[in-house]
């Protein structure tokens, strides 16, 4: 729908010392806030941000922000990647973004230069829509994040040094809260837990996002049961459980029913799945207090845990349990199937990358391809990093990912929900879970794996949105390490775009900048 209603915001990033747990440190924040505002519209709204880029202190950086979930069907300019649908914009200089909440439900917005994620430079996006479930209460979002008390510069520094080094994780936080024991000349008092009201007898929505660099998160409420009624921006036919897995990026929508009495008190708890995050952590678990309407605020609850998490080789729950409430049918045959193998391993200069297909990503910030493509270069030079697919003609895509390395990725694809039509170890037997209504959304767990016993993920989508869109995963250190595709879509209709002149100005402010300025891409630039 089109509501002919625009809702306005205004962004300032800059850096700026924070404490969210107790220790100071320099982060980047979005109108001083951390995390950033949360964005409020509903479905058919146009949104429309102006992003001012006020990274100034010390290192001057480019910025773009991306609308993760948001498919900016005939808008592929605002997807806010740098290198790909922009030129970063440039210190002192702004960039207003204007696209359709053309889903409803939880996603969220973050920075996509580098890992400027890591720092700060995200927050909520919440559209309203139809419901398909009914709650008293909607307690609005609830952010999930590992925290690290060093930089993302810092960071990157490590896991491109030779060999690398996994930083540690140094906290948890629920809406940018947790407490940290700190000493020393570097802390700052006031840190403290996120607090939720519950009213007994009430349903209550619970809008779960894990907005982290990295690490997958196990969500539990004591004494109480979840029932899911959303992944991603897609509404599902309810489920109970007691626990909520999360990779980084996706997102689960809860409904609980506040089952205690009136003075009680319960922990919601959050735990980093260590076994997945390939480093260590001094804080894996934050807790969050959940005060019924006569609890006493002034005492944290007492209650404890009985929840028992596997880690389940960092899979998402079973695809036979998350079936879409509203049905698609994939087409019986896709257009084109690609087949696509995830290895990390090293490069001439020794340095560690990952590899899809035997080739890394590596942004050109002064050439997004967008705008190569509008002009119909699909040859040039600049594509020699791009790790980019021309889906030519096609009406429809398969991509059949086999991982042969030990880590997991969260699979993300900008510009489209994908059906998620099987995911395991070994080899994929071409049996698709639930062929009829397979699980969609747009950001899908694939298990680790090894050469020996590889794991698989087979994602599929209709060709219907031109633009270049980005597949990735969404693990901030490994994008870093070139772990992203483009899907070169419709590329005849991408001349035919109306792109506007703001995209154009974007690079010649850049032009100048980068030739002013040197530009230390670090890493793959997204």
């Amino acid at each position: 729908p089109d509501t002919g209603v625009t809702r306005h915001y205004n962004f300032t990033v800059m850096r700026d010392i924070t404490a969210p747990d107790g220790y100071r440190k320099s982060a980047m924040l979005i109108n001083g806030q951390f995390p950033g505002p949360t964005i409020e519209a509903n479905w058919g709204d146009t949104i429309s941000v102006t992003v001012n880029n006020m990274i100034t202190a010390g290192t001057e950086e480019g910025l773009a922000m991306h609308w993760h979930g948001i498919t900016q069907k005939g808008t592929p300019w605002e997807d806010g990647v740098p290198g790909v649908t922009q030129c970063p914009i440039v210190p002192r200089s702004s960039f207003t973004y204007t696209f359709q909440a053309d889903q409803y439900g939880t996603g969220w917005y973050h920075s996509h230069y580098s890992a400027q994620l890591t720092d700060g430079v995200f927050g909520p996006v919440i559209v309203h829509g139809p419901n398909h479930a009914n709650y008293d209460y909607d307690l609005g979002p609830i952010m999930i994040s590992e925290y690290h008390h060093h930089d993302y510069w810092s960071n990157l520094v490590e896991i491109f040094s030779r060999p690398p080094v996994i930083p540690n994780v140094n906290n948890n936080l629920i809406n940018g809260r947790g407490i940290y024991n700190c000493s020393g000349t570097d802390c700052s008092p006031g840190a403290s837990l996120s607090r939720f009201s519950f009213r007994s007898g009430k349903v209550h929505r619970l809008r779960l996002l894990n907005t982290g660099s990295n690490a997958n998160q196990k969500i539990s409420i004591d004494g109480h049961t979840m029932t899911v009624i959303a992944n991603d921006f897609i509404p599902v036919k309810p489920y109970n459980t007691d626990v909520v897995t999360l990779g980084a990026g996706q997102r689960t929508d809860v409904l609980v029913k506040a089952t205690g009495s009136p003075r009680d008190a319960y922990w919601m708890r959050s735990s980093i799945d260590m076994d997945c995050l390939n480093s260590t952590a001094t804080y894996p678990t934050v807790t969050a207090a959940i005060y019924y309407e006569d609890a006493d605020p002034s005492t944290w609850p007492n209650t404890t845990s009985t929840v028992v998490w596997q880690s389940n080789n960092c899979a998402s729950d079973p695809l036979n349990q998350t079936v879409p409430y509203y049905p698609l049918t994939p087409p019986g045959t896709p257009s084109t199937t690609e087949t696509i193998e995830i290895n990390l391993a090293q490069n001439a200069t020794g340095h560690y990358l990952f590899y899809m297909n035997n080739a890394t990503f590596r942004a050109n910030y002064n050439a997004p391809l967008l705008l190569l493509d509008r002009t119909g270069n699909f040859s040039d030079p600049y594509y020699a990093n791009a790790n980019a697919y021309n889906s030519g003609a096609n009406s429809s895509v398969r991509l059949v990912f086999n991982n042969i390395y030990p880590m997991h990725h969260p699979l993300h694809v900008h510009g489209h929900n994908f059906w998620v039509l099987a995911e395991g170890r070994g080899t994929w037997d071409g049996v698709v879970v639930n062929p009829a209504n397979p699980q969609r959304r747009d950001t899908q767990m694939m298990q680790a794996g090894t050469p020996e016993n590889p794991a698989y993920v087979v994602l599929e989508w209709e060709l219907d949105n031109p633009g270049v869109w980005p597949l990735h995963c969404h693990m901030s250190y490994h994008v870093s390490m070139g772990l992203s595709l483009n899907i070169i879509e419709q590329p005849e209709k991408i001349q035919q775009l109306k792109i506007p002149a703001s995209l154009a100005k974007t690079c010649h402010e850049w032009a100048v900048f980068s030739g002013q300025e040197f530009v230390n891409e670090i890493d793959s630039g997204v």
